[in-house]
């Protein structure tokens, strides 16, 4: 049986701190993972539009073995400004990988796009994320708040608002795995027209409703429902942070992002589609001492999917209505 964490947030993985910052004009935000050591990291990308920064590094057979931070940002490819801010944080903090007589932070990032939600983004010469990601970063604190926040603050879903989620999972080995993910694909991530979550499976008591799964399932859950039926291009991403306080290697870690994505599929209708960027990144903080067997991997790659698909769906579930959104919030549905 699947057991939360304490907070039933990916920073009940010992090690990891979370910041958001929004600005509420444009409807956008970042939020920001900080490891208080460098982490192992890796990433696995699925989407066909995916916006990145420092993801090359990330790869097993190349240098860098850990990272300080992580980034998830609105705001499409302007948002990738907001790793600098979150470097530019961490470089006050004497925090990054030494270079001779230099500190450099390795923020690894990704965005999402959020350009068309509704908000005032006429920002003038420079857009406000490197300012976001600052912000972001110097509130990281082992609780946050999810649905309309940091990156999923102007996130949607096919015909609902999207939003911030978080999960953890607690294993019988003592393992700790937590999920963090900013939703806002083109599909959709309830059955047909329905409140019922295609993560229902995975709920852990009624951490988004309760409702289970529609029975019998009703007939447009067949229906291929997206989020701009006209103009697809360039409106959606889901990107999401794996974790976990197992040690592992950054080839295990890769793993583990890829099994993750599997959570996308379980909790969104389509996903991974050419017009979405999905992307996971992975971090193992070490902090439990515990290295996994082959056996247990296949344990912690399953859950790593259950643990995303939940933070799915608990995204979506925690989102807060505003004035002029272009879909509802699941609240209001």
């Amino acid at each position: 049986m699947f057991r939360t964490g304490p907070r039933n947030l990916i920073t009940d993985v010992a090690g990891l701190r979370v910041g958001n910052a929004a600005d509420a004009r444009i409807r956008s935000g970042v939020t920001a993972v900080l490891c208080e050591e460098p982490t192992v990291a890796a990433v696995q990308v699925l989407g066909g539009a995916p916006g990145t920064r420092e993801t090359d590094l990330l790869e097993p057979h190349n240098t860098v073995e850990a990272v300080n931070a992580v980034v998830l940002s609105g705001g499409s490819a302007f948002g990738l400004d907001a790793a600098a801010g979150t470097q530019a944080w961490l470089r006050e903090q004497g925090i990054g990988f030494a270079v001779q007589d230099q500190v450099v932070p390795i923020v690894p990032a990704a965005i999402l796009f959020d350009l068309a939600n509704g908000g005032d983004k006429d920002w003038g010469r420079y857009p406000p994320y490197r300012e976001l990601g600052y912000e972001a970063a110097s509130a990281a604190a082992t609780d946050f708040a999810i649905g309309s926040a940091g990156a999923g603050t102007g996130a949607l879903t096919a015909g609902l608002k999207g939003g911030l989620g978080s999960a953890s999972t607690v294993l019988n080995s003592g393992i700790t795995l937590g999920a963090l993910v900013a939703v806002n694909p083109l599909g959709s991530v309830t059955v047909g027209r329905s409140r019922h979550f295609w993560a229902a499976p995975f709920e852990i008591g009624d951490e988004f409703g309760g409702l289970g799964l529609p029975h019998p399932l009703p007939p447009e859950a067949r229906e291929v429902i997206l989020k701009f039926n006209e103009k697809p291009q360039g409106a959606s991403t889901t990107i999401a942070v794996i974790a976990t306080d197992a040690v592992l290697t950054k080839a295990s870690a890769k793993r583990l992002a890829i099994a993750a994505h599997d959570g996308f599929t379980r909790a969104i209708w389509p996903s991974h589609t050419p017009f979405d960027g999905d992307l996971v990144f992975a971090l193992a903080t070490g902090r439990s001492g515990i290295t996994i067997s082959p056996e247990q991997a296949i344990e912690l790659g399953a859950t790593a999917g259950a643990a995303m698909a939940r933070a799915i769906a608990r995204g979506v579930h925690a989102a807060t209505p505003v004035e002029g959104d272009p879909f509802p919030a699941w609240s209001a549905r």
